[in-house]
């Protein structure tokens, strides 16, 4: 079963669809059995139960006992080598 990882942002319809879409597509070139799916941030925390990463669109101070990726990076290209290092490594050490 797929390693799910869930992105967030505010309305869960168009930010979080496009970095989920972009995400998925490059775990699946990479070959990385995991499912990404966006979300709308009310109904996140139920989302996040059984998760390996957590990519967020919204800056949010809430503390999360999951690894937390930069979204943003994956919409704008800035950093995005090194969110997409961060959630290689959360989905391999995750112990589900």
């Amino acid at each position: 079963m797929p390693v799910k990882v869930i992105v967030a942002c505010g309305s869960g319809v168009a930010t979080s669809q496009t970095v989920a879409s972009k995400v998925n597509r490059m775990l699946d070139k990479d070959k990385i059995d995991a499912h990404v799916e966006a979300v709308d941030l009310k109904s996140v925390d139920r989302y996040l139960k059984d998760a390996a990463a957590y990519i967020t669109i919204v800056r949010d101070k809430k503390e999360y006992d999951l690894p937390v990726i930069d979204g943003i990076a994956f919409l704008t290209g800035v950093g995005q080598k090194q969110q997409y290092e961060k959630l290689l490594k959360a989905i391999k050490e995750y112990k589900g």
